[in-house]
């Protein structure tokens, strides 16, 4: 199936009264995945059949009469990616904690894959990685810098410090889809830096658009839902999910004495209580007893972008 991620900043007056609508659409063409709605806009990605998917995205741009087309990062996926439809009410459409950002009044100059190299390449630019700490550890671009950020909220503190040593370098700046980088060039904007640059479609369009010889990406992408990652060829990748932390695990990580499956792995067992511990196992059987029934057991929602 195809599996689309998109987003739009815009002033969305009544975030609720689409709400509605957007998920009985969703719901009838048969989609999976999740949708966030905010006064800032929405952000999610579907999985499905790609005409309803496009049938979707046709209704969006006419029931909000927006100005060009949705444009969506594509890869495909063997099994379906989410466990079920949501669309979801929220504060922020990607939460950085500074309602006072607005990306589509103000924001930094879109790179286009082509070009992105040409700022890698660049010594003076300092490139910014602005995914999360985990992210960044699955695969990144040469010379990027790792905020070292659990969540997008925490990449302010990160912003107001480089603000104070390197206001005056041109930023290059990346995410999984573009949401992110592009939020965070809006902020850097607002910080007093003058050159400021993201990749257009993030990571995602970039290994989708540039040829095998002039990629520069190195390791897999993570994403947010159960591929947990894709490779260069965007085809689903090497590493599982954590149950307990939601972080990525490699086959290092799976043979570490510190897996257990379904309750902790070597980056989070150090944060694991004995209570905390006993509810994972208890979990960790009800999803082992509905399997063997042959049902799907529903537990935790899936991790947000963020």
């Amino acid at each position: 199936m195809k599996v689309a991620a998109f987003y739009r900043f815009l002033d969305l007056d009544d975030p609720g009264a689409f709400r509605g609508p957007l998920a009985a659409l969703c719901e009838h063409h048969g989609l999976l995945g999740t949708v966030l709605v905010a006064h800032e806009g929405f952000n999610g990605t579907l999985a499905g059949d790609e005409s309803a998917i496009r049938a979707v995205f046709s209704d969006i741009e006419r029931s909000l009469q927006l100005d060009r087309p949705i444009e969506a990062r594509w890869t495909t996926a063997d099994e379906p990616p989410f466990r079920r439809m949501r669309v979801r009410l929220k504060k922020e459409i990607v939460t950085l904690g500074r309602d006072d950002i607005r990306p589509h009044e103000k924001v930094g100059d879109y790179v286009s894959p082509e070009q992105w190299n040409a700022l890698l390449d660049d010594p003076d630019v300092l490139v910014i990685d602005t995914r999360n700490h985990y992210e960044y550890e699955v695969g990144t671009f040469p010379r990027a810098v790792d905020p070292e950020t659990d969540s997008f909220r925490e990449f302010p503190a990160f912003a107001e410090k480089l603000a104070e040593t390197d206001r005056d370098r041109p930023l290059a700046m990346f995410c999984t889809g573009g949401i992110r980088c592009e939020k965070a060039t809006a902020l850097m904007l607002d910080l007093g830096f003058e050159n400021v640059y993201h990749l257009e479609g993030g990571i995602l369009n970039y290994l989708e658009k540039m040829p095998a010889a002039e990629n520069r990406w190195q390791g897999e992408c993570f994403v947010f839902d159960t591929r947990v990652a894709v490779d260069r060829d965007l085809a689903e990748g090497g590493y599982v999910q954590c149950h307990a932390c939601r972080r990525p695990l490699s086959k290092e990580d799976l043979a570490s004495p510190d897996y257990r499956e379904g309750v902790s792995c070597p980056k989070c067992v150090a944060e694991l209580d004995p209570q905390r511990a006993e509810r994972l196992e208890e979990r960790r059987k009800q999803v082992a007893l509905a399997e063997r029934r042959g049902e799907t057991h529903i537990g935790p929602g899936e991790a947000e972008k963020g």
